[in-house]
C-alpha cells in the first residue's frame, strides 16, 4: 500500500535517488530492499523535512550554528561546547503533533508493541565520496511510541556530535547543508551478526571478501567488546578462517534496550557461522556490490537461518580499477610516481596527458597508469622493464616481483619482443652521443613552441580542436625524437656506469652525485638560481620588500612601479615569468593555474631568498658546485691511475664524466618543453571556456576542466553541456583526494606497495632510496603545499613529492626527504645538482616525521634517522 504522508515514507517507496529526503542510510536501505533475493527488515523513514521543521521551531539553534560555522575547527573546546548546546536544543524541542501522529501511524502498521531499531540517516551520509560510518546514533530494541519519539529526537541531535562536526569540517561540508532523516525498522533478534567487506579493505583485492562474525547483535563487534570470527572467502570458498573466543555478546531485553551477557564457555570457541553460511553471505554481498557498482561494507544479521541486510555503504578507501575492457588479468604501474605528482587530476588534465603521452595510459581514481602486463609476460622484455623501473624506484620493482611470484596472475605469453616502451616513456641504448646535440635539441624545441604559439592565435571554436589534434602529434614527435632519447639515455647510462664502476673499483658510493654538481644547461636548477637573482634586485629596496609582504592581489606587478626600486623589481619578476611562468605545482595537469597567471605564488619564495641569502648567492653557489665536481673528478682519476690497469680505467672514467656533465642537464629540458606547450594549450582552451560562459552554455570558465578533451570539443560544437555530469565530476574529484594511489595496481584491485628488504638500515630509521650523497642534520619542515613553505637556512624539506615547481625551495635547504621518487625523478636530479643530501621513496615520511623534529638524512646510504 502506498503511503501519502509528507514527513514519513515507507522504505519500499525509497530508492538511491532520495538521499536529500531520507538521508544516505535510508536511501541505501530502500535501494537494498529492491534487490532480488536481499531481505531488509521492514520499516519507514522520518524525512529530513521533519528535521528542518523541528530546527526551525528553535531560534537558538540558528544562532548556535552561526557560532559553530565561525569557530576555529582546531579549537576543540569551543567545538565541543557548541556541539553539546545544539544537541541539547534539538532534544528539548517538542515534536509537532501532526508529525508525532504520522510516526504513530507508521508504527501501528509494524505493530504497536513491535520492537524497532531507530537509526540516524544524514543527507551527506554513506555517499560514494565519503563514508560517515558510526558518526550518528543507532538505538536498538526500542519499544513503544513515546520511546520511539524520544529516540528520533536523539538521532536528530546526533548530527552534531563532536565527531560528526569535526568530520564535516575536515571534509569541507557545511553544517547547514546536512540534515538528518531517521530510519525506523523492525528489530531483528539474530543468532549471529557482523560485517561483510566485499573487497579486502586493506589491499583492495576485489576477489577476496572478508566476513566478521559474532554471536548476538552486531554491537558487540562494532564496540570492540569481542574479537570477531574472520572468514576470508575467495572464488566461492573459504580460504582462511580465524575463530575467536567470543566471551561476551549483546542481546535484546524483553522490555526494550540491550544487555551485555556472558557467552557459555562451551560455546565461546564455536564459529558464529558455518563455512557454507559465510560463502552464502558473500554471494549475497556480490549481488549487492553488482547493484551499486562498487565494493560494499555490509552489516548483516542471521535470524532463523536467513540473512537480513541492515546496512550497506561503499568502501571509500579502496582504489578504483582501470577499465581494461576485458576480463583478463592486468598489472598497472603508476604514472604519477614517475612524474612526481600523485595528486588527482581533473578530467581535462587526464585526457590531455593521455593524448600527448608516448604510451597508452589508463585512468583510475583521478590518476593515470600504464598497463605493463605484456612486458612482464614476455621473457625478452621482463628483465629490461624490471631493471629500468627498479633503478628509478626499487619499490616499484619489488611490487612487480611480488605480483610475478604469485601463480596465475600474469599469464605466460609468446615471446613477442620488447612489447613497447617502459612505463612513462621510451628508452633505447645510446651510442657515443655528441654533446652538440643538446644545443640542437633545445633550439628545435624552442622553434616548435614558437610556431605553436604563433599559429594557435588565429584559431577558435571547433577548428581549435582540429588544430590541437595536429599539435598533439607534433608534441609527441618532439617528445619522441630519437635524438632526444639518445641524449637522455646518455646521461643516465653514464650516471649508472660511474656509480657501478667507481663503487667496484674505489669503494665510492654514488660518486656521480658529486661529479654532476652544477652540470650546465639544467633548466630546472637554473630556475631556482634565477629566483635568487630576482631577490638580489629586490633586497636593496625596503619599501618593495614591505609591499610584497602584504600582497594578495594577482595584479600587484602594476603597483610595484609606484615604489622606489619598484620598476627594477617588476622587470626582474617579469623576466623570470617570461622564462618560467609556464610552470606550477602539479604542472602535468593542464587544469592547474600557472605562475604567469598567479604570480603571487612566487612571493613567499622571493621573500625567503631576500631573508636567507646575500647578494650574488646564485653565482657563488653554482661556482662552488662546479669546483667540487672538478675536485672530485681529479681525485677519482688520480686514484684510478694508481690501480692496476689504471690508465685505461681512468681514461674510461674521464669519458663517462664528460658524458654525464654534457648530458645530465638536458634530462630536465623535455619536461620544460611539455609544460611550455601545455601553457599555450591551456590559454586557448580557457578562452573557449570564457566564450561558453558568455553564451550561457557553462556556469563558469573552469567547468571545462571537468570535461575530457573530446567532451569539451562536443560542447563547443553543439553549445550544449550536461550540468549534472560536470557536478558529478566535481564531486568525484573531491573524493579522489582521500585516496592514496599505489605504485602497482592489479586488475583484481590489489594495491601493491613494495618493500626495500634491506638489512643495512639501523633500527628505528626510515628506509628509502639514496639519490644524492652526503649527510645532513637539521630541523624537519613537513610541507604538503608549496604555498605553505616557510623555510630557514639549514632546514630539511620533508614532503610527499616535488615536481620542478619546488626547485626554488632547494636553494635554501640542507636536505630533502620525499615519499615518492626515484633515482632519475625531478627531486633527485635537482638535489644532486645542488649537492643536497636526499632520500626519496620514504613511505609515510610526512606522517612519521613531525614538523620541527630534528632528523639526520643519510643521502649516501638511503635512510633517515629521527633524532631524540
Amino acid at each position: 500500500m502506498t503511503m501519502c504522508w509528507t514527513d514519513v515514507v515507507h522504505l519500499h517507496e525509497v530508492d538511491a535517488t532520495r538521499v536529500a529526503v531520507v538521508g544516505g542510510k535510508g536511501a541505501h536501505l530502500g535501494e537494498l530492499s529492491r534487490i532480488d533475493g536481499i531481505r531488509v527488515p521492514d520499516g519507514f523513514c522520518v524525512t529530513a523535512d521533519a528535521f528542518r521543521r523541528v530546527v526551525a521551531q528553535a531560534p537558538s539553534i540558528d544562532d548556535l550554528l552561526d557560532r559553530l560555522w565561525r569557530s576555529d575547527p582546531d579549537d576543540r573546546e569551543a567545538v565541543r561546547t557548541l556541539s553539546a548546546d545544539i544537541r541539547r536544543a534539538i532534544e528539548e524541542t517538542a515534536i509537532p503533533g501532526d508529525l508525532a501522529a504520522e510516526i504513530a501511524g507508521a508504527l501501528a502498521r509494524l505493530g504497536d508493541r513491535t520492537a524497532v531499531a531507530v537509526r540516524s540517516s544524514a543527507t551527506a551520509e554513506d555517499l560514494p565520496t565519503a563514508s560517515f560510518a558510526g558518526q550518528q546514533d543507532t538505538c536498538l530494541n526500542v519499544v513503544g511510541q513515546a520511546e520511539v519519539l524520544r529516540h528520533v529526537s536523539r538521532c536528530w541531535a546526533s548530527l552534531f556530535t563532536e565527531r560528526a562536526v569535526a568530520y564535516r569540517s575536515r571534509n569541507g561540508i557545511d553544517h547547514r547543508t546536512v540534515h538528518m532523516a531517521v530510519v525506523v525498522q523492525q528489530m531483528v533478534f539474530p543468532e549471529a551478526a557482523g560485517v561483510l567487506f566485499t573487497a579486502d579493505p586493506l589491499s583492495g583485492n576485489r576477489r577476496t571478501a572478508t566476513v566478521d562474525a559474532g554471536f548476538g547483535l552486531g554491537e558487540a563487534l562494532v564496540s570492540g567488546l569481542v574479537n570477531p570470527d574472520v572468514f576470508t572467502v575467495r572464488d566461492g570458498e573459504v580460504v582462511a578462517r580465524t575463530i575467536a573466543a567470543k566471551q561476551r555478546a549483546v542481546h535484546a531485553l524483553p522490555g526494550g534496550g540491550t544487555q551485555e551477557v556472558a557467552v557459555d564457555p562451551q560455546r565461546q570457541g564455536r564459529p558464529a557461522l558455518t563455512d557454507a553460511q559465510a560463502v552464502e553471505l558473500v554471494r549475497l554481498g556480490r549481488r549487492i556490490e553488482a547493484h551499486f557498482g562498487r565494493p560494499q561494507d555490509i552489516e548483516w544479521c542471521l535470524a532463523d537461518g536467513d540473512f537480513r541486510i541492515v546496512q550497506s555503504r561503499p568502501i571509500t578507501t579502496v582504489f578504483p580499477i582501470p577499465d581494461a575492457g576485458d576480463e583478463d588479468h592486468h598489472v598497472y604501474v603508476s604514472v604519477g610516481h614517475q612524474q612526481m605528482m600523485t595528486d588527482p587530476m581533473k578530467p581535462l588534465g587526464l585526457s590531455l596527458w593521455q593524448r600527448t603521452a608516448m604510451v597508452p595510459m589508463h585512468e583510475a581514481g583521478g590518476r593515470l597508469f600504464v598497463d605493463v602486463t605484456r612486458r612482464l609476460a614476455s621473457p625478452a622484455s621482463r628483465a629490461a622493464l624490471l631493471d629500468v623501473l627498479g633503478r628509478g624506484d626499487p619499490l616499484v620493482r619489488d611490487a612487480l616481483e611480488t605480483v610475478l611470484d604469485r601463480d596465475g596472475l600474469v599469464l605466460s605469453l609468446p615471446d613477442t619482443g620488447p612489447g613497447g616502451p617502459p612505463a612513462g616513456g621510451a628508452s633505447e641504448p645510446s651510442a657515443e652521443a655528441d654533446p652538440a646535440i643538446v644545443t640542437e635539441l633545445m633550439e628545435r624545441s624552442q622553434v616548435s613552441v614558437a610556431a605553436l604559439e604563433r599559429d594557435i592565435r588565429t584559431t577558435s571554436g571547433p577548428a581549435l580542436f582540429d588544430f590541437l589534434l595536429e599539435a598533439f602529434e607534433e608534441h609527441k614527435r618532439v617528445l619522441g625524437d630519437p635524438l632526444s632519447m639518445q641524449a637522455i639515455t646518455a646521461g643516465m647510462e653514464a650516471t649508472w656506469w660511474l656509480n657501478d664502476k667507481l663503487g667496484e673499483w674505489l669503494g665510492e658510493k654514488n660518486a656521480a652525485d658529486t661529479l654532476t654538481l652544477s652540470a650546465p644547461g639544467n633548466i630546472t636548477s637554473e630556475m631556482g638560481l634565477d629566483l635568487l637573482d630576482v631577490a638580489d634586485v629586490i633586497r636593496p629596496h625596503p619599501e618593495v620588500v614591505a609591499f610584497l609582504r602584504d600582497v594578495e592581489d594577482e595584479g600587484f606587478l602594476d603597483e610595484l612601479a609606484k615604489l622606489p626600486g619598484g620598476t627594477e623589481a617588476r622587470e626582474a619578476i617579469e623576466a623570470y615569468l617570461d622564462r618560467y611562468g609556464v610552470r606550477c605545482v602539479g604542472e602535468i595537469d593542464i587544469t592547474r593555474p600557472r605562475w604567469r597567471e598567479r604570480p603571487t605564488t612566487l612571493i613567499p619564495l622571493i621573500l625567503d631568498n631576500v631573508r636567507n641569502f646575500g647578494p650574488g648567492a646564485a653565482a657563488r653557489r653554482f661556482e662552488q658546485g662546479r669546483q667540487k665536481a672538478r675536485q672530485k673528478e681529479q681525485d677519482v682519476l688520480s686514484r684510478l691511475r694508481a690501480l692496476p690497469d689504471g690508465d685505461r680505467r681512468a681514461d674510461e672514467a674521464k669519458r663517462k664524466i664528460d658524458q654525464v656533465r654534457a648530458f645530465a642537464g638536458y634530462r630536465e629540458y623535455p619536461k620544460y618543453g611539455i609544460v611550455s606547450r601545455y601553457f599555450i594549450y591551456r590559454q586557448a582552451l580557457l578562452e573557449e571556456g570564457e566564450r561558453l560562459v558568455q553564451a550561457h552554455v557553462l556556469s563558469e570558465t573552469e567547468d571545462i576542466f571537468y570535461l575530457t578533451f573530446q567532451e569539451l570539443h562536443d560542447v563547443v560544437r553543439s553549445h550544449r553541456a550536461d550540468d549534472r555530469l560536470i557536478q558529478q565530476r566535481k564531486d568525484a574529484f573531491r573524493s579522489y583526494h582521500a585516496l592514496t594511489p599505489p605504485r602497482v595496481l592489479t586488475s583484481d584491485g590489489e594495491s601493491v606497495t613494495g618493500a626495500y628488504r634491506r638489512e643495512d638500515v639501523p633500527a628505528g630509521a626510515l628506509a628509502g632510496l639514496a639519490v644524492s650523497a652526503g649527510t645532513a642534520e637539521g630541523r624537519a619542515r613537513v610541507i604538503l603545499d608549496l604555498a605553505d613553505a616557510d623555510l630557514e637556512a639549514g632546514d630539511i624539506l620533508v614532503t610527499r613529492f616535488t615536481d620542478p615547481s619546488w626547485s626554488p625551495l632547494f636553494v635554501g635547504i640542507a636536505g630533502l626527504v620525499t615519499e615518492v621518487g626515484g633515482l632519475m625523478t625531478h627531486g633527485a636530479v635537482i638535489a644532486r645538482e645542488y649537492g643536497l643530501p636526499a632520500v626519496v621513496g620514504v613511505e609515510q615520511a610526512t606522517r612519521l616525521i613531525r614538523d620541527g623534529q630534528r632528523i639526520r638524512v643519510h643521502g649516501t646510504d638511503g635512510y633517515v634517522e629521527v633524532l631524540p
